[in-house]
């Protein structure tokens, strides 16, 4: 056998060559796409058929089902995607992987590439020296596209000849010679190699020249396509070890919808494969049986056909597949997470603008309505059930008698301060690390100040608790009567604003808040008018009387931050804030 190790050195080097081609384009696809694609697949998939849409079209613009399939588990986890939309997406990303296929098959077999890839990577480098950050884009994606054939041009190459290698062959036969179970051992083969090169498209590549090289017959380069099928799903489940139970939810379906399908063309496997033989003639590329270069093109229709039509079997079964890793993958309940610690932030989630937009929300608004929203009521000695209740806010403050035990100075520091330092640290990094747009810039910026608010809201609430606590049930009425007014005031914000959060008509809510920021505003002068009466009449004492200033100030940026933080995270920005106020 003249094949020795500096050969299987080369061939090596071919398939990284390969795989280096692979990735700079694909990476430049996505910087010079990314931003579109990502809203695209966060934005249209409302229903299955966009969902197989979308997931096609982004795997063809960026030739890679992997990225396309790693960019849906990262979507999970962020929540930006349901499990069934994450499944027709994914669906749609296994038709779009075919593209590469016909483009090795067409470009890399059929026309010979090799003559124009050396000046292609010259061309493309031209555009590197750019200063436009689009046209360097292009000159990498153009590198990458030619060192991908030069790859592909080696990689038939390196491989062994079997005219001069009759070894080889002798060698194969003991294994392609065993009938259905020759099947079953290349699908392995198949999935083992693209676990470990972690491309379906090399792995394709590979099966492509095998077949061109007189290797393996038709039926055997079908099996290890059906192998790395299922061995491309390994990627994105690698990626979800680390990641929620969304995520591993969304790569498992991935695993399940390509095993479903693998485990149908194997019950039909040689009258399926019948069926694309005569697809092929039809074409006029000749039987695979019979000429092993009317095999590539087989293979590229046996893949296309396989994907296309297992979707469309599919599609009808997404709910079932998403009821079943369900269970497969059970929900993990918020409970088992310290409060004091991030229930969304997690490392994964800095990967792309969205899933970080969408990851800082949902902590943001999660410390919103849980836990600032409780520290706010119980400073006031009300209960939050009585907040949210139609209980008229009169009766509300009137049965909020009873003091209420609380160390908000504890409660901030065991229950706010990590979390807002976490959130303004991955706020931080996302703006300095990822390529955003000015407004997704401009919405991480309107979570900081969102989150700020949130502090200011608890130092303001804890300095107007010691003083509510003093006059709750004083013998002093008139002192009573003025903080169970403030008391008021912000529960009346509290309830507009959980309406406000909570109802899909909330349009009434939300002017009613513009309102009661006004009246924030308007109402020094009301309090110092009525402060004046107090004093002169002797109904209060100066302490009483410079506690009360203070605390009506204290009251007054409460409620505008309150509903400042409202409007950040639930409301149409640049309505109710304004410059300088």
């Amino acid at each position: 056998m003249n094949y020795g190790f500096y050969d299987i050195l080369q061939l090596i080097g071919a398939l990284g060559l390969f795989l280096f081609g692979m990735k700079v384009m694909s990476d430049a696809l996505l910087k010079l796409a990314g931003n579109k694609l990502r809203s695209f697949l966060a934005t249209m998939t409302s229903n299955r058929v966009f969902g197989i849409i979308t997931g096609f079209f982004i795997t063809s613009v960026i030739q890679s089902s992997s990225a396309t399939t790693l960019m849906v588990v990262s979507f999970s986890n962020a929540g930006l995607l349901t499990l069934t939309e994450s499944i027709s997406v994914i669906m749609g990303a296994n038709i779009g992987t075919t593209i590469t296929a016909w483009l090795i098959t067409i470009l890399g077999f059929k026309v010979s590439m090799s003559t124009i890839a050396l000046p292609l990577v010259g061309f493309g480098f031209l555009f590197t020296f750019s200063k436009r950050k689009n046209l360097d884009n292009w000159g990498s994606f153009i590198i990458g596209f030619a060192l991908l054939f030069i790859g592909l041009q080696f990689l038939k190459e390196a491989m062994p000849d079997i005219k001069n290698n009759p070894e080889i062959l002798a060698f194969l036969s003991q294994y392609t010679d065993l009938g259905f179970i020759s099947v079953l051992l290349f699908l392995l083969i198949g999935t083992f190699l693209t676990v470990v090169i972690q491309s379906s498209s090399a792995t394709m590549a590979l099966t492509l020249i095998m077949t061109a090289e007189g290797w393996i017959p038709f039926e055997l380069a079908a099996a290890m396509v059906l192998g790395e099928n299922i061995g491309t799903t390994i990627t994105a489940n690698l990626a979800a070890l680390v990641a929620s139970y969304k995520a591993k939810r969304t790569a498992r379906a991935h695993l399940v919808f390509n095993i479903i399908g693998v485990l149908w063309v194997l019950i039909l496997f040689y009258p399926f494969l019948r069926f694309v033989s005569w697809m092929a003639e039809t074409l006029g590329s000749g039987s695979p049986y019979i000429t092993a270069a009317a095999i590539p093109v087989a293979i590229s229709l046996f893949h296309t056909a396989f994907n296309i039509i297992n979707t469309f079997l599919l599609i009808w079964f997404v709910n079932p597949i998403a009821r079943l890793v369900e269970k497969i993958i059970p929900e993990k309940l918020d409970s088992e997470t310290k409060i004091d610690d991030p229930k969304f932030l997690k490392k994964a989630i800095l990967k792309y603008p969205e899933t970080a937009i969408s990851a800082l929300q949902k902590e943001s608004k999660f410390l919103f309505k849980t836990t600032v929203f409780e520290i706010v009521s119980h400073a006031l000695n009300t209960h939050r059930s009585d907040i949210k209740s139609d209980l008229k806010l009169k009766k509300v403050i009137k049965k909020s008698n009873i003091l209420f035990e609380l160390d908000i100075r504890k409660q901030y520091i065991t229950r706010v301060k990590y979390i807002y330092g976490q959130i303004i640290n991955y706020a931080t990094k996302a703006q300095s690390e990822l390529d955003l747009t000015e407004n997704q810039n401009h919405q991480i910026s309107e979570i900081k100040i969102a989150n700020r608010n949130m502090v200011e809201i608890i130092k303001d609430v804890n300095e107007l608790s010691r003083n509510i606590t003093l006059y709750l049930n004083s013998e002093n009425k008139y002192i009573q009567k003025e903080y169970d007014k403030l008391r008021k005031r912000v529960v009346k914000v509290l309830r507009v604003i959980h309406l406000f959060r909570t109802e899909k008509d909330n349009e009434s809510y939300h002017n009613t808040l513009k309102r009661l920021k006004q009246q924030a505003r308007d109402h020094k002068d009301v309090s110092n008018s009525n402060l004046d009466k107090l004093i002169r009449e002797d109904l209060i004492t100066v302490d009483m009387a410079s506690s009360l200033v203070n605390d009506t100030d204290n009251v007054n940026d409460i409620i505008k931050n309150l509903i400042d933080t409202a409007d950040l995270l639930y409301g149409k920005k640049d309505t109710l804030l304004d410059n300088g106020n």
